[in-house]
């Protein structure tokens, strides 16, 4: 029986490839690996394998995000208010109406720059 079990073959009992770098070069490796979501280890092994490695979006921003969002939808219901010439917003006058339409250009603006510390990172400098 003891030749029909073959010894399992395992990363850690096979022999490592050593990658010498200098400390910005680590960090920088090691960066990217977290955005990934993975350890440098195995971010090295898969770029090198060549696969795509596509990153884990960061929660904070995507929170940051989501708040944006929700004062997108509350400029929206407003705006929506005085086009039915609800009584809550017939005291709005044209300024208000602009003011609230600079408000959503201000808080797209926004949202596309957070989308883009996202979709590129190093962009955050």
């Amino acid at each position: 029986m003891m030749n029909d079990e073959k010894k399992r073959i395992t990363r850690k009992s096979s022999t490592p490839i050593k990658v010498y770098c200098l400390p910005e070069e680590k960090e920088q490796i090691e960066t990217q690996a977290k955005r990934a979501g993975m350890s440098a280890a195995r971010y090295l092994r898969e770029v090198g394998q060549g696969y795509h490695i596509s990153g884990v979006v960061d929660y904070e921003q995507v929170r940051e995000l989501a708040r944006i969002n929700g004062d997108l939808g509350r400029l929206g219901g407003l705006l929506k208010l005085w086009l039915t010439d609800d009584v809550r917003t017939a005291q709005f006058g044209q300024s208000t109406i602009l003011a609230v339409l600079s408000k959503i250009e201000a808080t797209q603006e926004e949202m596309g720059k957070v989308m883009t510390k996202i979709v590129m990172p190093r962009s955050e400098s």
